[in-house]
This record gives structure tokens, C-alpha cells and sequence, in this order.
């Protein structure tokens, strides 16, 4: 049930209204409203004039609050609204960073395909000695990536030593990193 001011109000000044009779009344009870009728009034009656001001001012606190949350609810949905368009802007940032990293990886495959073919044109023993001196990880990685029959003559041809590491790293790759061994690998 809700309750107005108006109700408020009027029940303010019945119950004061009511304590200044029983007030007026010895003995505490009120006998006859007529005879009350006929006397003359008082000259002034501050209750009903507090409590008009305590409404007046309950009212102003009131509408204080109602523009509080007014304000508060415009700044959530302003914020709701940022939340949104920054939840978009990173949206299609992340699709730009997603295509970007398809691209860069096509672009690998694409160099490692043309690394493969430019050591399986060359003869064994000239892409041997190649490798002998590139990188561990993009003769791991050119080697990892031709047949199995293009790639053994050309490890054949390789230093001993950096072959069994090159067969070392190719084999413990597949290995979770916690379960690879590595110790004790030489290059050279």
C-alpha cells in the first residue's frame, strides 16, 4: 500500500489535533466535541505549523533524492552505453588481430614450403653443409617439414654431432615440455 503525503498529513493533525483535546479534557477523555465548538480558539496553534514545515522539508529531501538517483541511474546507462561500445571496438579488434595472425601464419607455412623446396633442389651434400651452420630451430623446423626421403640424405650428410642433436630435438618436440630431456645436447 502506498502511502501519500496528503495521508500523512491528515493523520498528523487528527493525532494532534486528538492529544491537545485529550490535553484540554481532565480526566483524559473528550465528552462532548460540541462544547468545544463554542469556545473561542486558541490564538495560535504552532503543532500543525512544525509539522507543515517538517513535510515542506521532507518533501525537498525527498526531491534531493529522486534527482540523486536520477543522475545516478543517467551515469549507469552512460556507462552501460560505453561498456557497449567498448565491448564492440575490442570485438573487432580482436577480428583484426584474429586475420592478422591467419595471415602471419600463412605467410610461415608459405616460407617454410619455399625453404623445403629451395634444400630439396640442392643436392644432400651442399644443403648439408648449409645446415650445418643455420639456426638449430629452422633446420628443426625445414627438416621437420620435408618427406621423410628428401630430408634423411641431407641428415646423412650432416655433422654426426649436430645430426644427433637435430634427431634429439625432432623427437622430444612431440613430448609434453615437462617430459622433454634435452640435457646434455651438443651442436657442434
Amino acid at each position: 500500500m502506498r502511502v501519500s503525503v496528503l495521508h500523512v498529513v491528515a493523520v498528523g493533525l487528527a493525532v494532534a489535533g486528538l492529544g491537545k483535546a485529550m490535553a484540554l479534557v481532565p480526566g483524559g477523555t473528550i465528552p462532548d466535541l460540541a462544547a468545544f465548538a463554542s469556545e473561542p480558539a486558541p490564538a495560535q496553534c504552532s503543532a500543525p505549523e512544525e509539522l507543515l514545515v517538517a513535510i515542506t522539508q521532507e518533501r525537498a529531501a525527498l526531491e534531493l533524492q529522486h534527482q540523486a538517483l536520477a543522475d545516478r541511474e543517467a551515469e549507469a546507462e552512460l556507462a552501460r552505453t560505453a561498456l557497449l561500445v567498448e565491448a564492440a571496438r575490442l570485438q573487432d579488434l580482436k577480428t583484426a588481430v584474429e586475420t592478422l595472425l591467419e595471415r602471419a601464419a600463412a605467410a610461415h607455412e608459405n616460407d617454410v614450403g619455399r625453404l623445403v623446396n629451395f634444400y630439396r633442389g640442392m643436392k644432400p651434400a651442399e644443403a648439408a653443409v648449409i645446415m650445418d651452420d643455420l639456426d638449430v630451430e629452422v633446420t628443426v623446423l625445414v627438416m621437420t617439414a620435408m618427406q621423410e626421403r628428401n630430408a634423411a640424405p641431407i641428415l646423412a650428410r650432416m655433422n654426426p654431432v649436430r645430426a644427433r642433436a637435430i634427431s634429439k630435438i625432432i623427437l622430444e618436440r612431440s613430448k609434453l615440455p615437462g617430459d622433454r630431456n634435452l640435457t646434455g645436447l651438443r651442436l657442434k
